[in-house]
């Protein structure tokens, strides 16, 4: 018997929730489910990504004061078909990578983007034959 079934949800907390889902909608192509405030008073944005069942939760909550992301606390990682086609992506909207990509010799690797409120983003791209999970 497992205690808990299926991980349905990973929350950052953000200050500016509008610029947040814009960056995730547009920038990653994640599409927005539902939003409503919680009965504490935070306003959520529930984002899903395609062929995932978890989603990311983005949480606007003032009162509970800034955000401060650490640097390499957390990241979200994703996978991309091209690492080269999302780069051309990305400069599209004046992003740049922030590290990377790194490549291998098998055609896998990954690289960096920063969203808004400091937290990286990680993109994955998958070799033939995916080893060190999956780059």
């Amino acid at each position: 018997m497992s205690i808990v079934t299926k991980l349905l949800h990973t929350r950052y907390r953000v200050d500016d929730l509008e610029s947040s889902v814009k960056f995730y909608t547009e920038i990653l192509g994640l599409t927005e489910t539902r939003r409503h405030t919680s009965p504490r008073g935070s306003t959520l944005v529930f984002l899903a990504t395609p062929n995932s069942a978890e989603e990311i939760e983005l949480c606007s909550y003032p009162s509970s004061g800034g955000v401060q992301v650490q640097e390499d606390l957390t990241h979200l990682a994703f996978l991309v078909d091209s690492l080269d086609e999302f780069e051309k992506h990305i400069q599209s909207f004046g992003i740049e990578y922030s590290d990377g990509p790194h490549l291998k010799d098998d055609g896998g690797g990954f690289a960096f983007i920063d969203a808004p409120e400091g937290y990286e983003i990680e993109l994955i791209q998958r070799g033939p034959s995916p080893s060190d999970g999956g780059y």
